[in-house]
């Protein structure tokens, strides 16, 4: 069965644990914590303070942390010790890749890497063997709300195929615009979890969209 990352970025700050909670019961296998600097993307969102207070209030939940930010390793410390469980950093940055690995999983996270619509899929492949996850942008970061864009699917696809060609297994992520009709289009092209924001976080029953996605 797929699993699914609740992008808290589509939650009401003004009741975040409540939210958080509520979709967490709904299905939810973890919380997705996207983090922005305002260089990296034009948009500033939440950090280490934010995640360290909702892990203190849902100590259970595991923390999917998506560094969409330009100098990641100078933070990597900082968001292992407040909770992150998975901490993913963007191939674009401006840090040496594997100096972030090496750093988060000294941590004691598990690495993802991250690459946006414009970047081939095949840019991930010499970091591959060192990573437990690739999360596939399917939308511009920085922004909630956005649509789907299908490329995102042959990304996945050339991906889940180079994994297998070398024995590897890391989770393959997909973020933005999933929903009922792009989720399970995710999982035919190989997607281990998906991301949903606003199709999950503005259900009228957050069960029943949790449900379309897992069994995607």
């Amino acid at each position: 069965m797929t699993q699914l990352s609740a992008s808290i970025l589509a939650a009401d700050f003004a009741r975040l644990e409540e939210d958080c909670r509520r979709v967490l019961a709904a299905g939810a296998d973890m919380l997705h914590f996207d983090v922005m600097d305002g260089h990296f993307v034009p948009n500033i969102s939440f950090g280490v303070p934010v995640l360290k207070s909702l892990r203190a209030a849902l100590p259970g939940a595991f923390y999917d942390v998506h560094l969409m930010i330009s100098r990641p390793l100078q933070y990597v410390e900082a968001f292992a010790e407040a909770g992150a469980g998975i901490i993913t950093f963007h191939l674009e940055s401006e840090d040496d890749p594997v100096e972030v690995i090496d750093a988060i999983h000294a941590a004691g996270c598990k690495a993802g890497l991250s690459i946006k619509p414009g970047t081939p899929a095949g840019a991930v492949l010499p970091y591959l063997s060192r990573l437990e996850l690739v999360l596939v942008m399917s939308v511009e970061p920085g922004f909630g709300g956005q649509k789907f864009m299908p490329p995102a699917l042959d990304k996945l696809a050339f991906l889940r195929e180079a994994c297998a060609g070398r024995g590897l297994a890391p989770l393959l992520e997909v973020d933005g615009g999933v929903d009922a009709v792009t989720g399970p289009q995710c999982a035919r092209a190989g997607a281990d979890l998906l991301v949903a924001g606003s199709y999950l976080f503005g259900a009228k029953d957050a069960a029943a969209a949790a449900r379309a996605l897992k069994q995607a």
